[in-house]
């Protein structure tokens, strides 16, 4: 008789954490900033108008996502990409139509996360990554990077233009603390989950400081490449890493072993 209970388990719906993975990421947090500015900005359409559009698009690209019930690269990586231009986007009304403090933005992100961690875990007793196998979880999961990119596009703007650090040296310092947060986890043992969302925050402020440096003119402290050439460059990278990872990837079932990981 065939054993059918291998095949019955759930998948997991979000990536392993991997190289491939953070680079990814890194991409994608990049683009978000450049093309956030190329839309709002260089096209003209404005912040709102650009953000009822992308946001209207990010939620039929959740919706695609949310129906794969497993993780599918093309899908997933559309996602993380629509929804760090939408993070970047929040940010950037709280901040230009209505005038809240960068400072003020960066705490009250911080709460958000914070409180959507408190009630993911309340809820479904973990946040970890390895078992993101029902709409609940999943749901948290998303709004949860929606928040770390905010986070991080207010912290971030707040070290390069408040603090007056520049993008330069404002990305070093946050490639710096990621730094530091993987020499705890490896050297220290520190937790699993707090390590790798707090890796996936600083991302953020490191990926846009950088796409700022490359993008914004050379008044600007920027090297003036401009938001259309960066924004294809970080793109054209995501589309071959996505393509690589849909060929190479098997899909990865998920039960108590996924929980132990943490």
């Amino acid at each position: 008789m065939t054993n059918f209970a291998s095949t019955s388990l759930p998948q997991n719906r979000v990536p392993d954490v991997t190289v491939e993975f953070w680079l990814i990421k890194l991409m994608a947090v990049t683009m978000g900033e450049t093309a956030a500015d190329y839309l709002a900005v260089n096209l003209g359409w404005g912040l709102t108008a650009t953000s009822v559009l992308m946001s209207a698009v990010l939620v039929i690209a959740l919706g695609f996502q949310f129906a794969q019930k497993r993780y599918v690269p093309s899908f997933y990586w559309t996602a993380v990409v629509l929804i760090s231009v939408v993070g970047t986007l929040v940010t950037h009304n709280l901040v230009d139509n209505f005038g809240v403090a960068l400072e003020t933005t960066a705490i009250g992100f911080t709460l958000a996360l914070a409180a959507t961690f408190a009630v993911w875990y309340a809820v479904e007793k973990t946040l970890s990554i390895h078992s993101i196998f029902t709409a609940r979880r999943e749901a948290f999961y998303w709004l949860a990077i929606l928040f770390t990119f905010a986070l991080g596009t207010a912290v971030g703007d707040l070290v390069a233009e408040v603090f007056a650090l520049g993008y330069l040296t404002t990305g070093i310092l946050f490639g710096a603390i990621i730094a530091a947060i993987a020499a705890a986890y490896y050297a220290f043992k520190i937790d699993a989950i707090l390590a790798f969302w707090l890796a996936y925050i600083f991302t953020r402020p490191l990926g846009a400081s950088f796409g700022d440096l490359l993008s914004q003119p050379v008044e600007y402290g920027g090297l003036g490449f401009g938001t259309i050439i960066t924004s294809f460059l970080f793109l054209l990278v995501i589309v071959v890493l996505v393509a690589y990872l849909t060929v190479t990837q098997a899909p990865r079932t998920t039960g108590l072993s996924g929980e132990q990981q943490g």
